[in-house]
């Protein structure tokens, strides 16, 4: 399970984009957490520690406790708003979530088992169709990463979330669909020869 992630914050006096502008080059970046029944609530991040967290590569599938004037929100990222240049974080938008709320998060895939599949040992390539899977889970139990095991597949087979093991007490938010998740394409190089073969036996049947 991914680790809950703490950020202390601020609340924000003032709304606006000049207030927002004077945040930022103080280091800070606006936030609100909203959801839960509540009323939004402005806050300011360090922008420091956010940058760093979203370093982790697990920020948006991992429960993050904002700390704001005393009180510990329980919350769940939903977006952040970069800078189209510096790539800055400009905002963010936080959930409440509940201890046994159910959270919609989508969280990335990794491969396993790559020297077990016949088609990438005979050089073929994994083609991802999808880096993150949308699944639906218990807040306290978002997974870090879904392990998909290729052991098996040849050339020109698919993946689809049906293969998939998820883990206890997750299930795929897309429930209408067997949807492909990666492919075992052939080489550019048997590709060619492939279809060179092809043309010789037509060039033969005439």
């Amino acid at each position: 399970m991914s680790d809950t992630l703490t950020l202390p914050a601020e609340t924000r006096d003032r709304a606006g984009k000049g207030a927002s502008r004077a945040l930022r080059r103080d280091g800070r970046v606006p936030a609100v957490v909203y959801g839960g029944n509540e009323e939004p609530l402005a806050v300011h991040v360090e922008e420091k520690l956010l940058v760093k967290q979203l370093g982790t590569g697990h920020f948006f599938n991992s429960i993050v406790e904002v700390e704001v004037d005393g009180k510990t929100l329980r919350t769940l990222p939903k977006d952040v708003a970069f800078h189209p240049v510096s790539d800055r974080p400009l905002h963010v938008d936080f959930l409440r979530v509940s201890k046994n709320a159910t959270v919609h998060v989508n969280v990335p895939v990794v491969f396993a088992n790559e020297d077990a599949s016949p088609g990438l040992k005979r050089g073929g390539v994994l083609n991802i169709v999808r880096h993150e899977l949308d699944l639906v889970c218990e807040a306290d139990k978002i997974p870090d990463q879904i392990e998909i095991d290729v052991t098996g597949f040849d050339v020109g087979d698919s993946i689809h979330i049906s293969h998939v093991k998820l883990p206890k007490g997750a299930s795929s938010g897309i429930t209408d669909r067997d949807f492909t998740i990666a492919t075992i394409v052939a080489p550019s190089g048997l590709r060619s020869e492939e279809g060179d073969n092809s043309k010789t036996e037509a060039a033969g049947e005439e």
